[in-house]
């Protein structure tokens, strides 16, 4: 069975990139559903470990873990700005591959902005609760 899926018209190059798509796929997941588990040796946020601010991806790790256990809620809690840029990242795809060179650009400036504002904002006291819930890691 798996030689005959091996074995789809696809050309060489799309097949390759199709493979090292699903080998980073499951190596993701492993780090994330056993290494973390098993060691808590998580990798340090170097912005938060030099300048003790969250940057604006801090608690992102913890919002997939959250996200893989069907936690939504959590994983809005860890890192809210994942659920905004998703669909922004979509739109950005869809727009670059149809060629529209203005709706993918400014996409591209909507999440920069949303971005950089977040990470300001986050380190704010009035803004704490964006900053990353506390969490197993």
């Amino acid at each position: 069975m798996l030689i005959d899926w091996l074995k789809l018209k696809l050309n060489p190059k799309r097949r390759s990139s199709l493979i090292w798509g699903a080998s980073l796929g499951v190596a993701g997941l492993l780090y994330l559903k056993v290494w973390l588990p098993l060691t808590h040796i998580g990798i340090p946020c170097p912005f938060r470990e030099l300048t003790g601010l969250y940057c604006p991806g801090c608690g992102a790790t913890r919002a997939i873990l959250s996200l893989l256990d069907l936690d939504v809620h959590q994983a809005y809690r860890y890192n809210p700005l994942i659920f905004i840029l998703l669909p922004l990242f979509a739109l950005y795809f869809i727009a670059h591959k149809k060629r529209l060179r203005i709706m993918s650009n400014g996409v591209m400036a909507v999440m920069l902005i949303l971005t950089l504002a977040f990470g300001l904002l986050r380190n704010i006291p009035a803004y704490a609760w964006l900053a990353p819930a506390a969490g197993q890691f």
